[in-house]
């Protein structure tokens, strides 16, 4: 595959900015094409919250090719560090690279009106007023548990390693694309008893979860992004059957990503 034309989306800092003119330049140099609307590769320069910007002002866009570099602290979705600046550009060029497809999020909010929204890492679900929440849970129509607590934390396979570890979920490979049901303070006494536990679902099977007793209005945090829903049914969400296709550089593993970001 040929890739000529990229799009660069900066994180709004002195270091970001100065390691975005550097690649820039070595992109143009190697007679890439920037291209603001039109482009092939986009390219996020800061730190995770920059990819999650870029893919979300794309809309998702699977037509087009995405990468971070890392100008950030941890930045897990940042593969390239501001030193492989030259080697990536390179092997860009020459078309060393792999290219992987991740899953996201597809999400529907059933009530008055329905709303449909994508996420790359999560959705968390909250009552309005941040008191409990009491869901029915249910996975393809079964039911699963009656929740009661804080809220659930549903995560892509790329997000557990985000807010749903804060939780105690657990790290899954970004090659399965899976969602992963984290419960927050979940109440657990003789009335109500809810997991507590992550429970990991396969991309075939659709999460139901329908608000109970006094629950109508909830807060969804959208990979980071508050939304308040008034007067709901239910909130329906899956993995989506659409990918998104992420940059791979060829001694890129999973495994020394995790280590490295976590353990090093």
């Amino acid at each position: 595959m040929q890739i000529n034309k990229f799009k660069l989306f900066v994180n709004d800092d002195t270091k970001a900015k100065c390691i975005a003119l550097l690649l820039k330049a070595k992109l143009l140099e190697s007679e890439f094409i920037e291209d603001e609307n039109d482009f092939d590769l986009g390219i996020a320069v800061g730190g995770d919250g920059s990819f999650l910007r870029m893919v979300r002002s794309c809309n998702f866009d699977t037509n087009k090719f995405f990468i971070g570099v890392n100008a950030g602290t941890l930045g897990f979705l940042q593969e390239i560090k501001p030193n492989q600046i030259h080697s990536f550009v390179s092997r860009l060029k020459s078309g060393e690279f792999n290219v992987e497809e991740v899953g996201i999020q597809k999400t529907i909010v059933v009530g008055k009106e329905n709303y449909e929204f994508n996420s790359f890492n999560e959705i968390v679900i909250r009552e309005k007023d941040l008191n409990a929440i009491y869901l029915k849970v249910c996975i393809d129509g079964q039911l699963l548990e009656n929740f009661a607590g804080d809220g659930i934390l549903i995560s892509t396979s790329s997000g557990s390693t985000a807010y749903n570890l804060s939780f105690g979920g657990c790290v899954v490979f970004n090659s399965l694309h899976t969602l992963q049901l984290t419960p927050i303070a979940p109440l657990n006494n003789k009335i109500y008893k809810s997991f507590h536990n992550s429970i990991i679902v396969p991309e075939n099977k659709i999460i139901e979860l329908r608000p109970q007793e006094r629950t109508k209005d909830v807060l969804i945090s959208i990979d980071g992004e508050n939304k308040i829903f008034c007067d709901i049914d239910k909130i329906v969400t899956t993995v989506s059957q659409d990918k998104i296709k992420c940059i791979r550089m060829s001694k890129y593993d999973y495994t020394k990503v995790i280590r490295t970001k976590f353990l090093s």
